[in-house]
């Protein structure tokens, strides 16, 4: 199995992104392959601050290592309207999972702040990948140069609601 499609080796915590978080949340933006060639524009000055991570529910995914925890991917849900702003995994780290637990993570924290739909607009190479966990295509957000001068697909993940624990009306499964 390659590196690109292996499962996690590693242990990873997802934890709430702290200031100290921006600089490399930033480089992880910057420096992603699929902002590359034609797309790099639109991350060239992209910038992850401290006051976004505060403003926002950000949420990085952590590996052990011996210098405390990589950062291998993040994400940032904005609660009002509901849409998932951010999500990157990092280069290296793709292929294993990590972007699919980062969604199961967001649709937790959705639920738990009673939403019930979060809406996504997608980076063209990333189409593929909502579709995988669970995304429905609902539109088209139009270009808009010269900031993003290509039109991209809209996606929204559907948040069901807590599903009961216990059994219905007494009666337990065999």
């Amino acid at each position: 199995m390659s590196s690109r499609t292996s499962p996690v080796s590693e242990p990873i915590t997802i934890r709430r992104a702290v200031a100290r978080d921006a600089k490399r949340l930033t480089r992880l933006v910057r420096g992603s392959g699929a902002y590359q060639g034609k797309y790099a524009s639109a991350v060239a000055g992209y910038r992850v601050g401290p006051d976004y991570i505060e403003a926002h529910r950000a949420f990085v995914a952590v590996g052990a290592d011996e210098h405390g925890g990589r950062v291998l991917g993040f994400y940032s849900l904005v609660l009002a309207p509901p849409e998932l702003d951010l999500l990157f995994v990092a280069d290296e780290a793709q292929g294993r999972g990590i972007g699919r637990r980062l969604v199961a993570h967001m649709r937790s924290e959705a639920r738990a702040a009673g939403i019930d739909r979060v809406k996504v607009v997608s980076h063209l190479p990333a189409e593929d990948f909502y579709h995988r966990v669970g995304a429905v295509r609902t539109g088209t957000a139009f270009a808009n140069p010269p900031a993003v001068p290509w039109d991209r697909p809209e996606f929204e993940f559907r948040i069901p609601s807590e599903e009961r624990s216990e059994p219905i009306s007494g009666i337990r499964p065999r």
